[in-house]
């Protein structure tokens, strides 16, 4: 079957999530903490075929308000395709991008009104979600930090990319942002094997922390009666 992101075209099946099947494409949908319903960088709008798809998930729930809901709100790592029909999405970027190519002012302060309005409603539901999976289990919270330690770079790029095939007078300060995001990167590395002592090496990046540790040598000391 076909289902449309961005009003481009991509090949799925009944069972695949919508973040996989963007992935596979490198769709236009964010995926900042790797698909784990926690940084909701994957928020689409499904503009049709919302009968095509899984029920709403806790975590949706617990991070989506009513009124995104009404307007077919969802996160694309909660969302499987259970049945072949026609299905449309529109990312969040994207459906900013048309508001402000489009110099429609109103639907530019009804978009703000929404996502102020799902922030304000949503995020004492949202932090309580997420401390419970944590409690229960189902998050590791090293396991995020270092998905979300991976996903800045990507992340970065993809607006980089987005924003310059629309506003090319732009390209440095995309450089400079996407340069910087790496640097962020790098300092993730650096911090967390400082804390942990282990070797965290991400894509891309270096450790000056594992660089710099001094190489330890085993030493054997032996005494009169017996040998360590």
């Amino acid at each position: 079957m076909v289902i449309y992101i961005n009003d481009k075209a991509y090949e799925a099946r009944p069972g695949d999530l919508l973040l996989d099947v963007a992935k596979k494409n490198k769709a236009h949908i964010g995926y900042i903490c790797g698909g784990g319903g926690i940084c909701q960088s994957c928020f689409v709008y499904v503009r049709e075929g919302m009968d095509c798809l899984s029920e709403k998930s806790s975590v949706e729930n617990a991070f989506i308000s009513d009124k995104l809901q009404d307007a077919g709100g969802r996160l694309a790592c909660q969302t499987k395709i259970v049945k072949e029909g026609n299905i449309r999405l529109l990312s969040r970027a994207e459906q900013l991008r048309r508001i402000v190519l489009g110099l429609n002012i109103p639907g530019f302060i009804s978009y703000a009104q929404t996502i102020g309005y799902n922030v304000f409603n949503q995020l004492p539901s949202g932090v309580g979600n997420i401390v419970s999976r944590v409690q229960e289990g189902k998050i590791d919270p090293g396991r995020s930090l270092q998905n979300i330690a991976m996903g800045i770079g990507p992340a970065a790029l993809l607006a980089g990319n987005t924003i310059m095939e629309n506003f090319s007078f732009l390209e440095g300060p995309v450089t400079l942002v996407s340069n910087g995001a790496k640097g962020v990167v790098d300092a993730a590395s650096d911090t967390v094997c400082q804390i942990s002592g282990g070797r965290l090496h991400l894509p891309g990046t270096s450790c000056k922390t594992c660089e710099e540790a001094p190489v330890i040598e085993r030493v054997q000391i032996t005494t009169g009666k017996t040998s360590q």
